[in-house]
């Protein structure tokens, strides 16, 4: 038998009851404001800049006058400018040294630094330790190791009765110069490497040693199938560190203090050294903004090429 409810109750039930689209729009707004520090920072510090960037990169700009609006003119200019093309060829041929050298020394170092042997973590410190040192200063101390006269790597060299080059002022060795600094920070990468071979089950080694595989045949049935996707991330983070690589080139290529120079004959002038002359040396503010939309295209168009080709050589846990 069905009763009816008492005016009072249907109205206490009412007040009792949950309002849920005012809660859930304070709630949203207490999330908003937790978050409102990222928000402001990166809408005025990250996209502000990058649309910014875009339309200067259609203007004559440089600082002290507003902008004049000039079209693809930049861009135009960009196709017709030598440097522009010397300073992309050399970052080009940079990242086509230094990219696989990196992958290949931070997964062979990697495999050393798992080995279980007295002092291992000694040794991973050691190996690490270059990657937290400023890169400024990192820059000097090649300089000097560097040098032709007096310092330590043609000095080593010549204990085999090799007669080192002059690695800073001959334009066929200044590119190895470069790559061989940046090497000396593969550390990071290695310890990346090393946490991959942690996850890779010791009874896969047990069950290839069991049919007769010896090291290479682990290498490549066991381990380079499972750290194949840490490789691909290490392989777009390389390629993309390489495309926008400054401050090594920067700092080998000074001949006094504060002095801007390219190298010999302009052999170190990569991409990121030109735009920064280009926006700060002659004030070129427009064409410095057009050149950093041409490297965003190219490193975009570059890291899908590699994702494209990684299904043919990427292996995930579920295939």
């Amino acid at each position: 038998m069905l009763t009816r409810r008492r005016p009072e109750a249907r109205a206490q039930t009412r007040a009792g009851a949950p309002k849920r689209p005012r809660t859930r729009r304070r709630s949203f707004w207490i999330g908003v404001a937790f978050a409102s520090p990222f928000i402001i920072g990166f809408l005025g510090l990250f996209a502000y800049p990058i649309l910014a960037s875009g339309y200067y990169s259609f203007t004559d700009f440089n600082l002290f006058q507003s902008p004049d609006w000039v079209g693809l003119d930049n861009y135009e200019q960009m196709a017709n400018d030598d440097v522009f093309w010397k300073s992309l060829a050399n970052t080009l041929v940079l990242a086509v040294m230094g990219v696989p050298l990196t992958i290949a020394i931070a997964l062979g170092g990697a495999h050393l630094l798992n080995t279980p042997i007295k002092g291992q973590p000694l040794y991973r410190a050691f190996i690490y330790l270059p990657s937290i040192i400023p890169v400024v200063v990192g820059g000097y101390l090649w300089r000097w190791l560097l040098n032709t006269q007096y310092g330590f790597v043609n000095y080593f060299l010549s204990w085999f009765g090799i007669t080192g080059p002059s690695w800073l002022q001959e334009p066929d060795w200044t590119k190895p110069a470069i790559v061989l600094v940046v090497l000396w920070t593969v550390g990071g990468t290695m310890i990346i490497y090393l946490a991959a071979l942690k996850d890779v089950p010791h009874e896969l080694y047990e069950a290839a040693s069991i049919d007769g595989a010896g090291p290479w045949r682990r290498f490549l049935n066991v381990s380079w199938p499972t750290v194949s996707p840490v490789t691909l991330f290490q392989v777009i983070v390389c390629l993309i560190a390489y495309l926008q690589i400054f401050t090594e080139p920067y700092v080998l290529a000074q001949e006094r203090l504060n002095n801007i120079s390219s190298g010999p004959d302009q052999s170190m002038l990569t991409y990121a050294m030109y735009l920064y002359q280009n926006a700060f040396v002659y004030l070129k503010m427009g064409y410095a903004s057009a050149m950093a939309w041409v490297l965003f295209i190219v490193t975009l168009i570059v890291t899908l090429v590699v994702l494209a080709s990684s299904k043919r050589w990427v292996h995930y846990g579920s295939q």
